[in-house]
């Protein structure tokens, strides 16, 4: 269902597939995230924070919870001292490259 199944039709938003995927990759933080994830195989929490910037230990954590609940992230924890975790895409993340890179085709042609 797209935007032109909706056109004329009242509905809610939330009920859309639209309104799906905002709730799993909206917030200020996620898309960013999910760029940084695309660019490595795979990084660790640190270095994920020092190229996004701005962002606080406690975001970042939280957004990267709700990434990984929702499937998009992969969360491994090696066993170890000092303990060694690292991020990266699921496949089901890396289904939303193409949109990402035409976003960012989008930011280059619109800048």
């Amino acid at each position: 269902m797209g935007i032109s199944d909706l056109k004329g039709k009242e509905t809610v938003i939330q009920d859309t597939p639209f309104g799906y995927t905002m709730s799993v990759i909206g917030g200020k933080w996620k898309m960013a995230i999910l760029y940084v994830l695309s660019a490595k195989p795979s990084i660790r929490f640190n270095e994920m924070q020092r190229q996004l910037g701005a962002v606080t230990y406690k975001v970042l954590s939280a957004q990267l919870k709700e990434l990984e609940a929702d499937g998009l992230v992969k969360r491994v924890e090696y066993p170890q001292i000092p303990p060694k975790v690292e991020y990266s895409l699921t496949p089901k993340g890396q289904t939303l490259l193409p949109v990402l890179e035409q976003l960012c085709e989008w930011g280059a042609q619109n800048r």
